[in-house]
């Protein structure tokens, strides 16, 4: 019986030896799928750089991969359509499988709705009523704001139409764009003076935007309505192209705000909401 108890004992220990070896095991293949995860990503993103392709020794070389993990890898995504092959040149680029999923993303973007939870948390971080717009023709129109329950100023302003030439947001719709652009966008726009510190000209419109460029932001200083201060910034898609702009508003009768306070949580939520559309880089 002692012997028994022993072989029963040794069974159990052996047991648990197979066990962890056999958690290690899988512990060991869970990591070197991570890794090849990694590194077919790594091979995507290099790809994405290399418009022309790059032969399978030097996309080993750039990553410090061995040619053989590189051959294996590519010949997966190849077979799923994520990597062409030129057999003239030899060179592996993107294939067109990044199309059909790119396509079926894009077609899922609705910019109000990407928009709104990013609005919300710039109002609430900023206490101040958050805004979205767009441009049509020579106009802002206004896509969609989120204000504080505490607002001493409600907006219903859904829907309406401002000057380029006088708002954050339509500042911030133009601002990376030419100025002979810009000039023909709202030639037939006449410089209507609504405060003492609404611009007068084009002039005076291009100086603004030069400054705005190498901050990243644009700025309403009571231009369009009095007491009233706004801080706005571009939204780009995944083509790198300005779709909307975003923006903060608050009273000048609360003198502790400066633009320079909310200019970086602006700044987020467009970079949050252009991330949304595609885009990964804001312009320079």
């Amino acid at each position: 019986m002692a012997l028994s108890r022993k072989n029963r004992r040794g069974w159990r220990g052996n047991d648990i030896a197979c066990t962890s070896t056999a958690v290690w095991i899988r512990c060991a293949i869970v990591q070197n799928t991570v890794q090849s995860i990694e590194r077919v990503f790594d091979i995507l993103e290099l790809l994405s750089h290399e418009p022309n392709g790059l032969y399978l020794t030097k996309i080993g070389e750039r990553l410090d991969l061995h040619k053989s993990t590189v051959y294996r890898l590519l010949s997966v995504l190849k077979n799923r359509g994520y990597i062409e092959k030129d057999e003239t040149s030899g060179y592996y680029r993107l294939g067109p499988g990044f199309v059909e999923l790119a396509s079926l993303f894009l077609n899922s973007i609705e910019l109000k709705t990407e928009a709104e939870p990013h609005l919300r948390q710039l109002s609430q971080i900023t206490g101040q009523t958050a805004f979205l717009a767009t441009l049509q023709g020579s106009e802002v129109v206004y896509l969609g704001k989120v204000e504080q329950y505490n607002s001493l100023r409600k907006y219903s302003i859904i829907g309406q139409r401002r000057p380029i030439f006088c708002t954050s947001l339509g500042k911030a719709l133009v601002m990376h764009r030419p100025m002979g652009e810009i000039r023909e966008l709202i030639k037939d726009v006449p410089f209507q003076t609504f405060t003492p510190n609404t611009l007068k000209d084009f002039d005076s419109l291009f100086k603004d935007l030069e400054i705005s460029r190498r901050r990243g932001w644009t700025a309403d200083n009571e231009e369009y309505e009095p007491n009233i201060r706004c801080l706005g910034a571009p939204i780009l898609d995944y083509r790198g192209v300005v779709v909307a702009a975003v923006s903060a508003a608050w009273s000048t009768f609360n003198p502790v705000i400066t633009f320079e306070q909310i200019a970086p949580h602006v700044l987020e939520a467009s970079r949050q909401i252009s991330l949304r559309l595609g885009h990964t880089k804001l312009p320079e």
